[in-house]
């Protein structure tokens, strides 16, 4: 902690996997399940880490007592992760063709043609179209869904025993969700693999575990079959989580209200280049002739699978990548806007990435993150005024306003997107666009997060 204290995230707990066993780690954002499982491989800080007590057996064998060099033999082959970060676990300097290879490579002897040919193999029944074209792709020319499907394929390249699977489906669409899951299931069956199934998608954790845990603040607090989880929970932290599932009704869209928000034939290519010279040889038809409205006051759902053009179309309107096409905001065309114009106009123009850790900035404290919109749009606010604008946002995003001097890679996954949040209302925007908004959040805070929205919706219109 920043005063020197010390805090205890992970405390006294107990639990078992066994063999050809899907058991689920269930809980908020926060409560301690990815640590628990980056503890598993020793993953975590050692600098920044203590291990008061308790070991971690595997095979008989127990792997806090392992040299590093012994461990590196377990990683990525007897024992895999899907990491809950995909744009931060994914070297941004290697080819997705490099990356699933590195990982086959160091632990058999496969290379050349049959190295390739296993590579595709594995896109393919990801479900990544055109696997071939894929090979030469950095992660940031992929969508969210499909670097996290290259996070799975590196994952079980080796066919390990145990897979430790941390949000394996968060950035993914519901018929990708399902294909994935229907693959993983088709593994553990195949080869008699065990799996840890960290996720906060409680419909996920009914259709595939047999066996489920419910952390709360770093303990175990219930833990049975999956039936009987759901259908007869005994702990009243354990009801609330079941009653948190989304239920409501479609709100009553304002066709008259004024529009806010308009392009026409919106297209977006992405060139393919290859060779020395890095010619283009073809193009990703990223978003082709789309026409869309937003109204003031009105919540517009984009949908589609994974790598449809959700996010490029978004990032299109928001002038954050170059597109052709008429973009208009409150009636004035900005498509031709220049970097000026544009910076005065983004206060009003704010985005919740998919991926909130890639789009914190792990050097500065949470304070700074927040407050950066209004050095730049309300320069004229004392100390003492930003910083009850932050407390206001942390308030209101339900986060504690003393972490506010924390960083980043001290938050959960859940906790960095509120983070995020808080960031984008600070300024009292007329328009936020929303990319898997709640996608890294657990259903409770999901609902917390929906009935937030609907209120600054409210106060800002």
């Amino acid at each position: 902690m920043p005063n020197g204290r010390k805090k205890c995230v992970v405390d006294q707990i107990s639990f078992d996997i066994g063999k050809g066993e899907i058991v689920a780690l269930v809980g908020e954002s926060g409560s301690g399940k990815s640590v628990t499982a980056l503890s598993i491989l020793q993953l975590l800080p050692f600098v920044k880490t203590l291990y008061q007590s308790g070991e971690v057996l595997f095979n008989n064998q127990d792997l806090m007592k392992q040299k590093e060099e012994d461990l590196r033999k377990v990683r990525g082959k007897d024992i895999a992760m899907i990491f809950q970060e995909p744009m931060i676990s994914l070297n941004p300097l290697h080819t997705v063709e490099q990356q699933i290879g590195e990982v086959l490579k160091i632990h058999s002897n496969i290379s050349g043609k049959l190295l390739r040919t296993r590579i595709i193999d594995l896109l393919t029944q990801m479900g990544i179209d055109e696997p071939e074209k894929r090979l030469g792709s950095f992660p940031h020319q992929l969508s969210g869904g499909q670097r996290q499907r290259v996070m799975i394929a590196m994952a079980l390249a080796n066919k390990p025993q145990l897979l430790i699977a941390d949000e394996p489906t968060t950035a993914l669409d519901v018929t990708v969700q399902a294909q994935i899951l229907e693959l993983l299931v088709q593994f553990k069956k195949s080869c008699n693999m065990s799996m840890l199934l960290i996720t906060h998608d409680l419909a996920i954790v009914r259709r595939v575990a047999e066996r489920v845990y419910v952390m709360k603040e770093g303990k175990i607090i219930e833990n049975g079959a999956t039936n009987e989880i759901f259908n007869n929970p005994q702990h009243s932290y354990t009801k609330k989580l079941l009653a948190a599932e989304f239920q409501g009704y479609p709100l009553q869209a304002n066709d008259n209200a004024p529009v806010l928000m308009q392009g026409k034939k919106i297209h977006v290519w992405f060139p393919i280049k290859k060779g020395l010279l890095r010619r283009t040889v073809d193009y990703v038809k990223a978003v082709q002739d789309v026409d869309i409205t937003i109204r003031t006051g009105q919540t517009l759902g984009v949908v589609g699978e994974s790598g449809s053009g959700k996010t490029t179309l978004g990032l299109a309107l928001t002038r954050m990548i170059s597109s052709k096409g008429q973009i208009y905001f409150d009636g004035v065309d900005i498509g031709n806007f220049t970097f000026n114009q544009m910076r005065s106009l983004r206060r009003h123009i704010q985005i919740v990435f998919q991926d909130p850790f890639g789009s914190l900035s792990p050097r500065m404290s949470v304070s700074e993150i927040i407050t950066e919109g209004l050095s730049i749009h309300e320069p004229y606010l004392s100390d003492c005024e930003r910083n009850d604008r932050v407390i206001e946002a942390l308030h209101e995003v339900d986060l504690d306003p003393s972490v506010r001097h924390r960083y980043p890679h001290e938050f959960s996954g859940g906790q960095r997107q509120r983070i995020a949040f808080a960031r984008a209302i600070i300024l009292k925007p007329r328009f936020i666009m929303l990319d898997e908004p709640t996608s890294a959040l657990d259903m409770s805070m999901q609902a917390q997060i929906v009935d937030l929205l609907h209120r600054l919706q409210k106060n800002i219109i």
